[in-house]
């Protein structure tokens, strides 16, 4: 068996599970593939994929792999090399949006020029790195070697550096367009109910209006999804409108709720509603439709 491991990185790595379903479909790899696919949304017949698995069940599956192909994550590699399993390691690229820059590159080169695992820089060159895994005598860790340790305490920190700052990069910028959706929101309410307007009319249109400003923004700027992928489009755009007419439905009979049951004014009630609206809103993007997607 073969495990596949992308880490916990808050950002996609599409690229790695396109290039080891190829080699599935070429006959190149020919044992099960299981998939820890982390924030990297994929479909494949081929390979039995997992968002998250528990620590007991990813221990299990170390433990019974012949090979690991995984990211540059320090974490997962020195489970692996501990364990005596043999590694390919292929590194996330800034420019693929796959992390905010290249030191992966750094961590794989290091630990392959020291005999612990076989690099895979080009994708499409995977079959030959897995002939060349066949032979390959990893050299045994030995967990004494002080500067190896060293090394691999610091990457592990800046591992976890760039992933917490990857995680907050993104809970600000959602919460400053957030705040820019719930005034497109709100402002229009305001002005429509000037209009005299019904005020569930009134509701829809500003929803409305503050939905297609909220889409172009997290998608561009949040999770920087910005893939042209006809299937993918179709895909975040429906879910985010299914998802936002759910939130919609939180929206209106919470409206309903505070105004005609508790009595409380028009635009304190929106403002209430929008609070709770907004963190269901990054909820649902987060979890069911951008996941920071691939750049195609």
């Amino acid at each position: 068996m073969i495990f596949v491991t992308l880490g916990t990185q808050d950002k996609s790595f599409h690229r790695l599970l396109e290039a080891i379903d190829k080699s599935i479909e070429k006959g190149e790899i020919k044992e099960k593939v299981i998939v820890q696919a982390g924030y990297t949304k994929y479909e494949s017949k081929n390979m039995e994929i997992f968002d998250q698995i528990s620590q007991e069940e990813f221990n299990k599956l170390m433990s019974r792999c012949s090979l690991l192909i995984t990211h540059g994550g320090v974490g997962s590699i020195l489970t692996a090399i501990k364990k005596g399993k043999k590694v390919i390691a292929a590194p996330r690229l800034k420019k693929y949006k796959e992390h905010t820059n290249d030191h992966q590159k750094q961590i794989i080169k290091e630990l392959e020029s020291q005999g612990y695992i076989l690099a895979l820089r080009d994708f499409n060159q995977l079959g030959k790195v897995l002939k060349k895994a066949e032979r390959f005598k990893q050299k045994k860790f030995t967990s004494n070697t002080e500067n190896m340790i060293s090394l691999l305490e610091n990457m592990i920190e800046e591992d976890n550096h760039i992933s917490w700052y990857n995680k907050i990069k993104e809970l600000l910028w959602y919460a400053f367009f957030g705040v820019l959706t719930t005034l497109v929101n709100i402002i229009s309410f305001y002005l429509l109910d000037k209009t005299g307007i019904n005020v569930y009319i009134n509701n829809f249109i500003a929803w409305f209006l503050s939905v297609l400003f909220a889409f172009f923004t997290n998608k561009l700027f949040v999770f920087q999804s910005k893939s042209l992928d006809k299937k993918v489009m179709t895909k975040e755009i429906l879910s985010f409108f299914f998802f936002r007419i759910l939130s919609l439905g939180i929206d209106m009979l919470g409206m309903y709720i505070c105004i005609s049951l508790i009595n409380l004014s028009k635009m304190l009630s929106k403002i209430i509603m929008n609070i709770i609206v907004i963190v269901a809103n990054y909820v649902f993007s987060k979890i069911f439709i951008f996941k920071t997607k691939e750049e195609s």
